[in-house]
């Protein structure tokens, strides 16, 4: 598995219109190109004076359907989302291939 990651740093006035743009056009189109299994939506636990900033990650089975999500969907999508907030944020992207997922052991009693 790999997982999509794209950090965010937008500026704090306009906070509630991203997300919620984000929430209800932007994820939603990136999971229905079929790529991805799933998205993880956080925020940065931190003070920022010169924004704030958010992670998504999004599950891909494998760099083969990243490739793919890269060629054929981020360009159009990744536009659409600057051309909505250009100089209103930072973002940079980057992938992490899952080598294992370790869960916790149940205790014997």
């Amino acid at each position: 598995m790999v997982v999509y990651n794209v950090t965010v740093k937008i500026h704090p006035e306009i906070q509630e219109d991203w997300l919620h743009w984000m929430r209800t056009h932007h994820v939603p189109r990136v999971l229905s190109t079929g790529i991805f299994n799933k998205c993880r939506f956080s925020k940065l636990d931190v003070e920022e004076t010169d924004g704030v900033t958010y992670v998504l990650q999004y599950d891909a089975p494998s760099m083969e359907a990243m490739n793919k999500y890269m060629a054929q969907y981020a360009p159009e999508l990744q536009k659409e989302h600057i051309d909505r907030y250009a100089d209103q944020f930072v973002a940079f992207r980057t992938y992490l291939k899952v080598i294992e997922e370790l869960y916790p052991v149940e205790r014997q009693s």
